[in-house]
């Protein structure tokens, strides 16, 4: 594909609450073994995009981590790679980044070294799946000067957290609006983008001149009178998680058997930077129903309708229900967990209960010492 493609996974959200405590929501895990940013990753890959840039910010231990080789997602080739870049002090700048234009523009000789003709953008905290070379060809169809996916979302559902677009009959977009009060439009933007090389580097730059730092508001909403901006809009699943709601959601999505089809059996895969941890364990008088049960788990509890991560214990007489328990887990025995999330590393002790509520998912952040592993 000629294109290179660059991932925005710089940002956090307060509505994330003490989620992104210690992480970037992009290295939020996902379906008991991912990682938020492994669907934009592995979407790049199978597009045939072989140079792809990271830029990383926030929290960014966890995720420089994960993406300490490119194996995974085979960029590991001699032509392209997987380039990470987080803000630098120079003698020309000593800023972090202020907004999605400024990091674009903090890294702009990564595109001016780079010979593709286009350049791919995408957002590190959707989870989808999509060929990015289906949206390329749309874009030079309708010799558009950038093109924006987008998503059509039922008419019930909140999108005021979201861009909002309008278009014409030709798919052109005649009105964008960033995160309104009140929704207009439930056509959605899903953080993906398709522009040409050059001309991202020049709108970057009269943006830069000018102090303007955000993509969205500085190029997408300026320019939608004066720049041929199209819609591709994408009927497949896509979902986004800068929410706890969002992301608890998301999470219990993958317990709907077509949702876990379209990801894990429908070609082409999703990858992710594998653990050697070995095969969970369900010892006597254990319990599961309708679960995500990731490797190195030891259940000897009941567990429903919920997502366990890698290497969770479950004790005796544990009741699990309808919640999300992240990484590396201790729960205790007799202890009653229902519509929360767990945070990793986390040890409950024993006789605990904790409650929330199907709407308002409780985050449980335990600090005790763990003495038995």
């Amino acid at each position: 594909m000629k294109a290179v493609g660059i991932i925005l996974a710089g940002g956090n959200n307060r509505q994330m609450k003490e989620l992104s405590h210690k992480r970037a929501i992009s290295a939020m895990p996902i379906a008991g073994t991912y990682r938020s940013i492994d669907f934009a990753l592995s979407n790049m890959t199978n597009s045939h995009i072989k140079k792809v840039a990271v830029f990383t910010q926030y929290n960014s231990q966890s995720l420089n981590q994960h993406l300490s080789s490119s194996k995974w997602w085979d960029f590991g080739r001699k032509q392209g790679g997987l380039f990470l870049y987080t803000p630098t002090i120079t003698p020309a700048n000593s800023d972090w980044y202020r907004g999605t234009a400024d990091a674009l523009y903090q890294n702009i000789q990564f595109l001016k070294d780079s010979h593709e003709p286009y350049v791919v953008i995408a957002a590190g905290d959707g989870i989808y799946k999509l060929d990015y070379s289906k949206v390329l060809e749309y874009h030079i169809a309708k010799k558009a000067d950038i093109t924006v996916v987008c998503k059509d979302m039922p008419e019930n559902e909140e999108v005021t957290r979201f861009g909002l677009v309008k278009t014409n009959e030709d798919g052109r977009i005649t009105d964008f609006e960033e995160k309104p009060m009140v929704s207009s439009s439930h056509t959605i933007s899903c953080g993906i983008y398709v522009i040409r090389r050059r001309q991202l580097i020049e709108l970057l730059e009269q943006c830069a001149e000018e102090d303007r730092y955000d993509f969205v508001k500085d190029v997408l909403v300026r320019y939608k009178n004066y720049k041929q901006i199209y819609a591709y809009r994408m009927n497949s699943y896509w979902s986004n998680i800068n929410t706890v709601m969002s992301y608890y959601k998301t999470n219990m999505d993958f317990l709907n058997p077509e949702v876990r089809d379209h990801f894990f059996r429908e070609y082409p895969d999703i990858y992710t930077k594998a653990d050697d941890n070995p095969p969970a364990k369900y010892n006597q008088g254990s319990r599961v129903k309708n679960c995500l049960i990731a490797s190195g788990c030891i259940i000897n509890g009941t567990v429903e309708n919920s997502i366990l991560f890698k290497k969770v214990f479950i004790g005796n007489n544990c009741v699990i229900r309808n919640s999300v328990i992240l990484n590396d887990v201790y729960i205790g025995d007799n202890t009653v967990i229902e519509n929360c999330i767990v945070e990793s590393r986390d040890t409950i002790p024993s006789g605990k209960s904790y409650i929330g509520d199907p709407e308002q998912v409780k985050v449980v952040i335990e600090t005790h010492n763990r003495f038995v592993l």
